[in-house]
């Protein structure tokens, strides 16, 4: 295939039913989509799964869109229907692997340099790109009945970014006591009016 053949076009996803087989040759090799999913996404307390997860539970808290597929390379995770840019953040005490003490508390608040998928370049300036951060908590300190989907041992926190960058400034983490000076935890129904403050 010659460079004028190229087709670089944006993939547009579609959200898969979990049906969809795997095969070779045009033959089915009876595996699922869903099998894939189980085996690689079924631990949702480990940190990557938990964020997913976390944006997931803020998305469904503020309305938006949940039959289209998420786009990981944005420069912020959620845009709500008022244009509202959303970063999310998890962090939880217990984590899969065996602990000798609670994980410490502290949320990624960085600035970025974003890359932009229409032009396939990155900018110039490091900031933060969301105009709201829900820092979400899964707080519970049970591991026999630890439960991410269970929205009652998560609490979260809504920072307007500018209120953030004047606590910490540039820093790139925010600990769960800096939190709680500029913020109170609050439960997944209060997201929503939270967020449209």
């Amino acid at each position: 295939m010659n460079d004028d053949m190229l087709d670089l076009a944006e993939h547009l996803v579609t959200l898969k039913k979990g049906d969809e087989k795997l095969s070779f040759d045009g033959t089915s090799l009876g595996l699922s989509l869903l099998d894939f999913w189980r085996w690689s996404y079924s631990d949702i307390l480990s940190n990557t799964m938990r964020g997913v997860l976390a944006e997931f539970i803020v998305a469904t808290a503020l309305g938006i869109d949940i039959k289209t597929a998420r786009k990981e390379w944005e420069a912020f995770d959620l845009l709500t229907e008022n244009n509202l840019k959303v970063e999310v953040k998890s962090c939880a005490y217990l984590q899969t692997w065996k602990q000798n003490d609670y994980s410490k508390i502290g949320f990624s608040c960085g600035t970025s340099k974003s890359w932009d998928y229409n032009t396939d370049k990155r900018s110039n300036e490091a900031k933060r790109h969301a105009d709201v951060y829900v820092f979400c908590l899964l707080k519970h300190k049970i591991k026999s009945s630890i439960n991410p989907l269970d929205l009652n041992q998560w609490e979260f926190y809504v920072v307007k970014t500018d209120d953030m960058t004047k606590k910490v400034g540039n820093q790139k983490r925010i600990s769960l006591s800096t939190l709680q000076q500029i913020s109170k935890p609050i439960n997944y129904p209060q997201i929503k009016q939270a967020i449209n403050i």
